[in-house]
């Protein structure tokens, strides 16, 4: 049937790099390092939006993407500056977005499309084809095959008990081969793979996947192809984990050794404890690397700062955030 999933087969290879991932985000989730601090995510974002319009053909450099993130004026194709700057509304928006919903992905094609196509948002309703490796055309499937495809892809989403990880790469390459949209479909395809992600771990918010996807943007187009050829998407679900494993690499490296500020360790306790009452020790226990003189200095700060509430003596001192009275503590 036309509206079937290309088949993937769940290689040692593809098991071995889960199992790398897992292990990365687990690093950082130790070090309470699972979302980048504000310069790597904005740094990231950058290489993200940049890298991934760059595949296209955009030909603005880091530096101009970064200025027009900051509402500079940039000198340039007018064409290319519009991509760049519907690119940051909608990673800015990437949170709102369901993942699992045709609907939102619509939404998400409106607005990475916006003033550059004719019907953005809108599934395409005329034939298309796509060059491969080697000049070969590959023709997309017949336009109207795309609404029952796109609705079986979403199903799939949504009802398979394969690993998210799996799932999304398979929405990626599967969304590439349809081509539901007149043009871009390589731009929201991969915006897709990151937006499922964040419900994997928020860490892929800005995890710059598309960075490395561009570095190896042959290799990238030679999997859709192989994919396209064989039936069987096994090649670009290996290649899309690989660069997921590399990234999450660099992030590790990219965090590694970072010191986190009493500030900071505050308010990843507020984000644990809620309003609950807590001790030192129960803080202490949050970050398993500090010493309890440094919780009680942390914790004295938060007072200072008027984050915290604290009541009893030094002996049975007990701690909360916000409103919650700590004297109904027993």
């Amino acid at each position: 049937m036309t509206n079937n999933i290309t088949p993937c087969r769940f290689t040692s290879e593809i098991i071995n790099i889960l199992a790398a991932i897992a292990e990365s985000v687990g690093q950082l989730e130790g070090v309470h390092l699972n979302q980048p601090g504000p310069q790597l995510r904005r740094k990231n974002r950058i290489q993200t939006i940049q890298a991934s319009l760059a595949i296209e053909g955009n030909s603005l450099s880091r530096d101009q993407v970064t200025a027009l993130l900051d509402d500079k004026r940039v000198i340039g194709p007018r064409q290319e500056i519009l991509e760049v700057r519907n690119a940051i509304v909608v990673y800015r928006r990437i949170a709102e977005l369901a993942p699992f919903g045709l609907d939102s992905l619509l939404e998400a094609h409106g607005m990475i499309m916006r003033g550059l196509v004719a019907d953005p948002g809108a599934l395409r309703k005329g034939p298309i084809g796509v060059i491969r490796e080697n000049d070969i055309f590959h023709e997309a499937p017949p336009w109207e095959d795309v609404v029952p495809m796109m609705q079986a892809l979403f199903r799939y989403l949504e009802k398979s008990d394969d690993h998210l990880l799996i799932k999304s790469s398979r929405f990626h390459f599967q969304l590439e081969h349809i081509h539901p949209f007149m043009d871009g479909n390589g731009r929201i395809g991969r915006l897709w793979q990151s937006r499922i992600l964040m419900d994997y771990h928020p860490v892929f918010e800005f995890l710059p996947v598309e960075h490395l996807i561009h570095e190896h943007q042959q290799a990238y187009y030679r999997a859709l192809a192989r994919g396209d050829d064989t039936g069987d998407c096994t090649v670009f679900v290996t290649f899309i984990l690989t660069q997921i494993e590399k990234s999450l690499n660099q992030l590790v490296e990219d965090t590694r050794g970072v010191t986190l500020t009493a500030e900071k360790r505050l308010e990843i306790a507020r984000t644990a404890l809620g309003d609950r009452v807590f001790s030192r020790k129960d803080y202490q226990n949050l970050h398993k690397t500090i010493s309890s003189a440094t919780a009680s200095r942390d914790l004295h700060r938060g007072v200072e700062l008027g984050w915290v509430k604290r009541s009893g003596d030094k002996r049975t001192s007990v701690y909360c955030f916000e409103s919650h009275d700590v004297r109904n503590h027993k």
